[in-house]
């Protein structure tokens, strides 16, 4: 019997295999931030320990750096603490960090790819649990702790408990790929299989509907596996893969001999048995709105708001989630979608701020107004996406309609910074999480794609994109 993609990397990556019990498996790329490394450079320093390989490791500063003028000094205590703690660890071992200033700054997951740190068939971790966005290059990439963090800089190896194999079908070929997105793709997944489908496994999406999509869709995509209980997301490396990665700065010099050994060993063979499987039609995908407090808790636009019983198909537990999720959200069941207005809107985060993102949403807004009563931002996800997105003239599209135009970040998606919602307030946001009190204390959170905020933004409330003309 063949293997899959994630047993390939899985085998190739093992140090120590156990037969019960985690085995442990080589890192071959490490990504630190500020928030979840101090404790593991502290650790190294009361163990007498450095950093096993500092070339493999690369650090920036993403979560808590302020997206508006950084000529300022930083106000939050805590924020500036991280920060500065984070230099002082890169520089006394030697690591290479992007720091607030540097042009390659930007959200870790951002960056990895554009700067070709990433590379198809390796085993990359941060202590982020959105790690996985980097699966979409072929790359096992995994999430940590702060106490695996420390062991990865001392050994550049982790103790791992091996994953089931979960595939992932998209079938079809999409109709309207400027309306219905990656964003709805991976949302109406979620919605299927529930936030704990996908536990204890590492998912590879594959079919016609995901192979069709750009390499900043794939990473959309695995980004929020997470979102599913999955351990990690791949998709299979392909010409696509290949071109995206060619000539990036850190983009091995033999390149093109590793494209020949990629191109025939990273893919699922087709005798390889999955343990769980799911298919879903590409055509039966509308644009999504999440409606409650985690990612499961979304429908179409079209549609009106679930009632707990309809949710929860007869799951007691589901049924009074959603009930507290209704309340927390301030929504009545059999609302329409269309008729929820908002207060803000956020365009950015390591799901949603790459350029192509941005330049979606940007043929939304162009010539329009934001409605009086909205707050918009974009957030770039890179220091190199905003420089680009600049070039192009998209700072202007956006500003022009009353959006503010703000530095790299990981900004409000997750409210570890300035840029956070007020209670009460009902926000469009593109990031991947809509917990409570996520975006900021009492702050309400519906995920959508970017030109589903942008749209929003335009009306003041959500409506289906696939009656705009966005070609």
């Amino acid at each position: 019997m063949g293997d899959t993609l994630f047993e390939k990397v899985w085998k190739s990556h093992v140090v120590v295999e156990q037969e019960s019990g985690p085995s442990l498996i080589y890192i071959d790329r490490h990504l630190v931030h500020e928030v979840t490394s101090p404790q593991a450079f502290d650790g190294l320093r009361m163990n007498n320990r450095k950093v096993r390989r500092p070339d493999l490791t690369i650090a920036t500063m993403d979560h808590n750096v302020p997206t508006n003028d950084r000529s300022l000094p930083i106000l939050d205590q805590t924020s500036s603490i991280q920060i500065q703690t984070l230099e002082k660890n890169c520089n006394d071992f030697g690591i290479t960090l992007f720091d607030i200033n540097s042009p390659n700054q930007g959200i870790v997951h951002v960056i990895g790819p554009q700067l070709g740190i990433t590379l198809p068939g390796s085993t990359i971790v941060c202590g982020d649990s959105h790690t996985s966005t980097h699966g979409a290059f072929g790359a096992l990439a995994l999430g940590i702790g702060t106490s695996d963090v420390e062991h990865v800089l001392a050994s550049q190896t982790m103790w791992l408990e091996k994953p089931k194999t979960f595939e992932i079908k998209v079938d079809g070929k999409i109709k309207n790929p400027h309306a219905v997105t990656a964003k709805d793709i991976v949302l109406s997944i979620i919605k299927n299989i529930g936030t704990g489908g996908g536990t204890g496994t590492v998912i590879e999406y594959r079919g016609q509907g995901i192979s069709d999509l750009s390499m900043e869709q794939r990473m959309t995509i695995c980004n929020m596996s997470i979102e599913a209980g999955a351990r990690a997301g791949m998709i299979a490396p392909d010409e696509k893969t290949f071109d995206y990665l060619r000539d990036r700065k850190y983009t091995p010099k033999n390149y093109e001999s590793l494209v020949e050994i990629w191109r025939d060993s990273l893919k699922t063979d087709n005798d390889a048995k999955f343990e769980k499987e799911f298919t879903l039609d590409i055509n039966d995908i509308a644009p999504q709105v999440s409606w409650g407090t985690n990612p499961g808790m979304t429908c179409d636009v079209t549609e009106s708001i679930p009632t707990p019983d309809d949710f929860s198909n007869g799951d007691d537990n589901q049924k009074k989630g959603a009930q507290k999720a209704l309340d927390y959200m301030d929504l009545k069941s059999g609302t329409p979608v269309e008729e929820i207005k908002i207060d803000r809107v956020f365009i950015g985060s390591c799901t949603n701020a790459r350029l192509e993102d941005l330049i979606e949403a940007s043929k939304v807004i162009k010539g329009q107004k934001i409605s009086s009563h909205v707050k918009a931002m974009v957030v770039p996800g890179s220091q190199m996406v905003k420089k680009q997105a600049e070039e192009m003239g998209l700072d202007k599209i956006f500003i022009e309609s009353n959006f503010e135009w703000r530095e790299a970040g990981c900004s409000m998606c997750l409210g570890m910074n300035p840029d956070i919602l007020s209670p009460g307030e009902r926000c469009a946001s593109t990031s991947n999480r809509n917990f409570e009190g996520r975006q900021g204390t009492g702050g309400r959170t519906h995920l959508v794609s970017p030109v589903m905020a942008a749209a929003a933004a335009i009306a003041g409330h959500f409506v289906d994109v696939r009656k705009l003309d966005l070609n």
